[in-house]
């Protein structure tokens, strides 16, 4: 009868352990130098080995004939724990025996002494599952078992076992295995089980286990269903997830703002039964390596790729900026979010992958929505001008005090409003007040109808709204309008009121004759 591979290729010794060499080493230690503890708690994520340890310590406290604190793997009492005919070592599910029974019954028969072996051995997986009055029968006997009695508890969630049981134990944390670990075992066991197992296979066969071997070995099993030649692309598609090639073509789509692409890309890959939701996280993942290609020093320490596909990685992180990836990657959130409650995942992956277009465009009308506008094409080809310090005028008498209440650089800003020879449309405006619409809307709304101009590094707000001037004028307003500027163009600027050149007052005849005297 068929084994799967995680039963099969369970480690029977320690040196056998894949990524727990901080632990193994430790065990092998206690074993070789007698110095064994009665409790004993492994503590880690799921499939990284904390059942296959117990298993082996077990082993190896009554094996007939120990090699360097390892178990022989030949007598047989190890070949009876193999098998689980041994009756001195007993395995007890804690999420499916976890009344106060069940511990009385496993307390009572610590009475007795081994059958076969030197020691009982009583190992509780998932023990943060037992109830809290199991947890109190088990206190005592597991503070002073008899010299013959260990315990070997298991568990995910150790934040949810009570103090007492912890300070009883001996504790191990198990680390989530490395992706060049497994990739390196699969490779290993593929070429025993006659499998031709490519290493892009291998290691995107890692990247998903997310550092558990088991996951490893059961995603190989599904994947070998279909064949003895397992690819990269063949991976990627057995277990519902976007080949590579398809996360590059969005991201540049992406990036080139070629919405339409976008949703063809989406509906190829919908018809080939790629799940939204894994779509959405490999996406997430795919800009977080480009992330860590702009940010880090060593990027290939925190990337698990091949070499192909870091030389492409390198290309596209080329096209991107820090901040823009992480707008995107707070948008890509806020879509897998909603994928989680969504009646049609579909079509919130394609409004994702939109936001994402316009994200930093400022383009919010369904006309728009496949080209740049003028306003862009022109930022695109034309170097930004360099900002030009600005004289300061003189107060018009006509002109009302500015409030105290202003910061320094919204009065200095409102102070400079004379002329508009400098000025120049700021084409994000609708792209700003849409961004606010979503985390700030009273601020919106005051803003709504209003134009914008640049001039220098000062944004002028023109608006009839009488209450804007007020508005804008405190702290938190502007602040909150200065970080929206930022977030939507990466963009800093300073804020202040437009207001247009109005025509100079007739001089004084007077006046006019008292120049031309002094001019003579």
């Amino acid at each position: 009868m068929y084994q799967v591979l995680y039963r099969k290729y369970r480690s029977p010794a320690f040196a056998d352990v894949v990524g727990q060499d901080h632990v193994t080493a430790t065990l092998r230690r206690a074993l070789a130098t007698g110095r064994l503890s009665h409790a004993y708690l492994f503590t880690g994520p799921r499939g990284t080995g904390k059942t296959s340890c117990a298993r082996i310590l077990a082993k190896a406290v009554n094996c007939s004939d120990p090699r360097d604190g390892e178990p022989c793997n030949e007598c047989e009492l190890c070949r009876g724990i193999d098998s689980g005919s041994m009756l001195d070592v007993i395995e007890i599910d804690a999420a499916s025996n976890n009344g106060v029974d069940n511990i009385r019954d496993l307390r009572d028969e610590t009475n007795f002494t081994p059958a076969q072996g030197k020691y009982r051995v009583y190992i509780i997986d998932e023990v943060h599952m037992l109830s809290a009055g199991a947890f109190n029968a088990l206190l005592k006997t597991l503070e002073e078992p008899p010299s013959y009695v260990i315990f070997i508890l298991a568990t995910t969630e150790v934040h949810k076992l009570p103090a007492t049981v912890l300070s009883r134990c001996q504790r191990f944390d198990f680390h989530r295995i490395t992706a060049e670990d497994i990739a390196g075992r699969l490779l290993r066991v593929a070429g025993q089980e006659g499998l031709s197992l490519e290493e892009g296979a291998a290691m995107l066969l890692a990247r998903v286990a997310d550092g558990a071997m088991r996951d490893a070995y059961s995603l190989l099993d599904r994947c070998r269903a279909e064949g003895e030649t397992i690819t990269a692309a063949y991976v990627a598609k057995s277990i519902g997830m976007a080949d590579r090639r398809y996360l590059f073509e969005l991201t540049d789509s992406v990036l080139e703002k070629d919405i339409p692409r976008c949703l063809e890309l989406v509906h190829a890959l919908y018809q080939d039964a790629c799940d939204m939701e894994r779509l959405c996280e490999e996406l997430l993942f795919h800009l977080r390596n480009l992330l860590i290609l702009l940010t880090v020093r060593n990027p290939r320490d925190f990337l698990t790729c091949t070499e192909e596909d870091l030389r492409l990685y390198q290309a596209q992180a080329a096209c991107c900026t820090t901040p823009r990836l992480l707008r995107y990657m707070e948008t890509l959130e806020q879509s897998a979010a909603n994928l989680r409650r969504s009646a049609d995942r579909r079509m919130e992956m394609e409004l994702g992958l939109i936001r994402l277009c316009v994200v930093d465009s400022g383009l919010v009308t369904g006309d728009s929505l496949s080209a740049p506008t003028p306003v862009q094409e022109k930022r695109a080809t034309a170097p930004e001008p360099t900002p030009m310090p600005l004289p300061a005028p003189a107060q018009s008498p006509a002109e009302p005090q500015l409030s105290t209440a202003l910061p320094p650089v919204m009065s200095a800003a409102l102070n400079s409003q004379l002329s508009t020879g400098e000025d120049r449309i700021f084409g994000e405006w609708p792209g700003v007040i849409a961004h606010l619409r979503q985390g700030n809307p009273p601020l919106a709304g005051i803003l709504d109808g209003s134009t914008a101009y640049m001039r220098g590094d000062f944004l002028l707000i023109k608006s009839d709204n009488p209450a804007l001037k007020s508005f804008i004028g405190q702290k938190t307003h502007a602040g909150n309008l200065i970080k929206a500027v930022y977030d939507t163009t990466d963009r800093r600027v300073r804020l202040g009121l437009y207001k247009g050149a109005e025509p100079a007052p007739p001089k004084d005849p007077l006046e006019l004759l008292a120049e031309r005297a002094k001019e003579l």
